[in-house]
């Protein structure tokens, strides 16, 4: 896939100059836009002119097949990856993922900022939960082999890798209300969204509404409570940190790409957040985390049983 090219020299937003360059609307004449470059005035016209635009690319876009994808992760065969996206700053995704996937983000910038929300695919009303993701593991700080447990005792994913270190289980993502106080602007299409905002919109696409949308993680904006209880932001580790999951049950995927709540800056500043995710297989009981400490192994016992009784 390719990048869309910027706007060339003579150009004005990236539309192509001609020998009739756009220019102020004759009184009571519309005002010239892009429409004007397309021919749709008959159905064939507006075939061929869609079927024109097919070979375009987008830099923020899913990668079809995910194969494509030009960031494959390193040592995966690209023709076992599921889902390859490159989610624009202030941008969301969303994908069903099987039980046992693997799924990598990548911090290509340093601005990423991956607010996540994960949900039983089979049954959205198990969703994450923030609590008792830090009180099972008796861990607030999220890392290597820390679980993603649901309000029904299971594992809904676990960390495999990071190399980043820089997370937070604490703040959740930004409001509406936030960011028009901060940035002056909330809307999803608009230059500042906020994190729940996306996220409504995503839950929409699978039949969930905003009252199915509990607190959420996330990763690469780091977190710490002090002795006194104030939460103190670390911010990034830099370029290229990435994190690693396994889904231990099917699961519903959201993810909202926009500032951390205590980003002190007043500008509006995210980067762009690859998403990857490829065939493999749930922890079994061979493996040291399925039995590191009591609680887990019961979360991993309940979660087993789970799957199983459904076949999976």
């Amino acid at each position: 896939m390719t990048k869309t090219e910027g706007p060339r020299p003579g150009t004005q937003h990236g539309l192509q100059a001609t020998g009739n360059p756009l220019q102020e609307p004759a009184i009571g004449q519309p005002p010239a836009g892009v429409r004007d470059l397309h021919l749709t005035d008959s159905v064939s016209s507006a075939r061929d002119d869609a079927r024109a635009q097919g070979g375009q690319a987008g830099e923020w876009m899913p990668y079809l097949p995910a194969s494509a994808s030009p960031h494959c992760p390193p040592g995966v065969d690209p023709a076992a990856l599921v889902w390859a996206e490159t989610v624009a700053p202030g941008g969301y995704t969303h994908k069903v993922l099987a039980r046992g996937s693997r799924l990598r983000f990548d911090d290509p910038t340093g601005d990423a900022c991956a607010h996540l929300l994960l949900f039983n695919a089979l049954e959205p009303v198990e969703r994450l939960n923030v609590a008792d993701t830090q009180k099972i593991p008796w861990q607030a700080y999220l890392g290597v082999n820390h679980p993603l447990l649901s309000g029904d005792g299971r594992v809904l994913a676990v960390v495999t890798g990071d190399s980043s270190g820089r997370h937070d289980a604490f703040c959740g993502t930004t409001t509406d209300a936030w960011n028009e106080r901060k940035y002056g602007d909330a809307r999803p299409e608009g230059p500042s969204p906020s994190g729940r905002g996306l996220f409504i919109k995503a839950a929409a696409k699978h039949g969930l509404s905003r009252r199915d949308l509990p607190p959420s993680l996330s990763f690469f904006q780091g977190v710490r409570v002090e002795a006194d209880g104030a939460l103190t932001r670390q911010g990034s580790a830099g370029p290229g940190a990435h994190v690693e999951l396994v889904a231990e049950m099917p699961l519903l995927v959201l993810v909202a790409n926009v500032t951390h709540p205590l980003d002190p800056r007043s500008e509006y500043v995210v980067g762009p957040l690859r998403v990857h995710a490829w065939r493999g297989l749930a922890t079994g009981p061979d493996q040291e985390r399925f039995t590191a400490t009591p609680e887990l192994h019961r979360a991993y016992l309940n979660t087993v049983d789970y799957c199983e009784a459904r076949g999976l």
